[in-house]
């Protein structure tokens, strides 16, 4: 797809911006750049995401466990902070 110099003189014009005809033919050239690679982006469909390997893929996250053996850290914490209020713990106001 390419986009014509008279079209990005009627975009400078709706946007209002001054464009001299060097910067006007540079865009141009960068914009067809940019749709074509776009372009080339559009092509990757699902048939060509098939082709990777699902094991390449893998969740590396773990179960939210406690261990058993390890006491509850929770109360050794909130004995740590400087003030309480209920179960909450009192910080600095942070604006």
């Amino acid at each position: 797809m390419s986009i014509s110099k008279e079209d990005i003189k009627k975009l400078a014009d709706l946007a209002r911006i001054e464009m001299t005809e060097k910067e006007i033919e540079k865009l141009s050239t960068e914009i067809d750049d940019i749709l074509d690679y776009i372009g080339q982006i559009s092509h990757f469909t699902k048939a060509s995401r098939d082709e990777f390997d699902e094991n390449q893929i893998r969740n590396v996250m773990r179960e939210d466990e406690s261990d058993p053996e390890k006491p509850d850290s929770r109360e050794e914490l909130i004995g740590e902070f400087p003030e309480r209020e209920g179960d909450y713990l009192k910080v600095k106001k942070i604006l």
